[in-house]
């Protein structure tokens, strides 16, 4: 993936340098354990300065998002990397290999670094048990002023996963685990980091799902004529916001780029009146469709609207299905 920093626009530089970075994590053209570009590589791309990258990279580690290697690089952090009896379903070696085969390995291994049986059977026994209590349910956490964001992950993970999925503002988790410490957090990988402190604290998991990479709609984005007036409708303040950067970055002001939160009915308006092309998200498709029905006779032309029916990618979905142990 390659980044593009508008020096025209009013945005830093270095903040569209982080959340095009933030973004291609999300959408996992850099997944977890990938190792990003250098300082040099990137300052020959963008034409930044290497320090200005330097400065990106840090706040991303302080961040979560990514973690230094002395002597080595820049990588995404791997928030699976260091857990214990990991199932290495990626692994070549373990493809064809049967279950039973595997398990005899796994006792063998922890026989051999000195647990006795029963030290083994009690091992594998509360991982287990451990593992069933976070599968019994999902909870869904951003921070409140983008709860938005947490709805659009539940509604693409309540048809997949056989288990309640419920949404719990970041402020209100404490609380929520207090009650009943039992399920996994999910969120994504902006908000991983205090989730995880908390998940660690009542002994849940945390995990972060990856976004769709949106090629369909960025490819139409791309393909616009100079002066197109585009407009992004969400019902999470955050994903208009790196729309906002990742579509700038891409397009400057070559097109008008308008955004709002579907349930601003005047702003909304005022897009839908301006716009060649509408971009939502599934949840405001049909507050799109009915406010462009109710006030046609205000519009000079019908936009063409473009629903992102998918916030998140089939495999993430799949991935963290696996994960906790429910397969429909």
């Amino acid at each position: 993936m390659r980044f593009h920093i508008q020096q025209e626009i009013d945005i830093p530089a270095s903040t569209q340098l982080y959340n095009q970075i933030c973004f291609a994590i999300a959408a996992r053209y850099y997944p977890p354990g990938h190792r990003l570009p250098s300082t040099r590589q990137l300052a020959m791309q963008t034409g930044l300065h290497r320090n200005t990258i330097s400065k990106v990279y840090r706040q991303l580690e302080t961040d979560g998002i990514v973690e230094a290697i002395a002597g080595s690089g820049i990588y995404v952090r791997d928030n699976l990397k260091k857990r214990d009896f990991k199932k290495s379903f990626n692994s070549k070696h373990n493809i064809n290999t049967p279950p039973d085969q595997e398990a005899k390995k796994a006792i063998d291994k922890l026989i051999n670094i000195g647990c006795s049986l029963q030290e083994t059977r009690n091992l594998l026994t509360h991982e287990i048990d451990w593992r069933i209590k976070c599968g019994s349910r999902i909870i869904v956490s951003t921070p409140r002023e983008d709860i938005g964001a947490s709805m659009l992950i539940a509604e693409d993970l309540s048809p997949n996963i056989s288990v309640p999925v419920e949404v719990v503002p970041m402020e209100e988790l404490e609380k929520v685990l207090c009650n009943s410490n039992n399920g996994t957090i999910v969120t994504s990988r902006y908000f991983l980091q205090p989730l995880e402190k908390l998940a660690k604290k009542y002994s849940v998991r945390a995990i972060a799902v990856d976004l769709s990479d949106f090629q369909k709609e960025l490819k139409i984005i791309k393909e616009l004529k100079s002066g197109s007036c585009v407009g992004i409708v969400s019902i999470s303040p955050g994903l208009l916001r790196a729309a906002e950067i990742i579509i700038h970055s891409m397009r400057g002001s070559d097109i008008v780029l308008m955004t709002t939160i579907s349930d601003n009915s005047s702003r909304l308006l005022a897009l839908l009146k301006a716009s060649n092309h509408i971009v939502c998200d599934g949840p405001s498709l049909s507050v799109v469709e009915n406010t462009m029905i109710k006030n046609r006779s205000q519009l000079m032309r019908v936009p063409q609207i473009i629903c992102s029916k998918n916030y998140l990618s089939t495999k993430t979905i799949n991935q963290l299905k696996t994960e906790i142990g429910v397969v429909n």
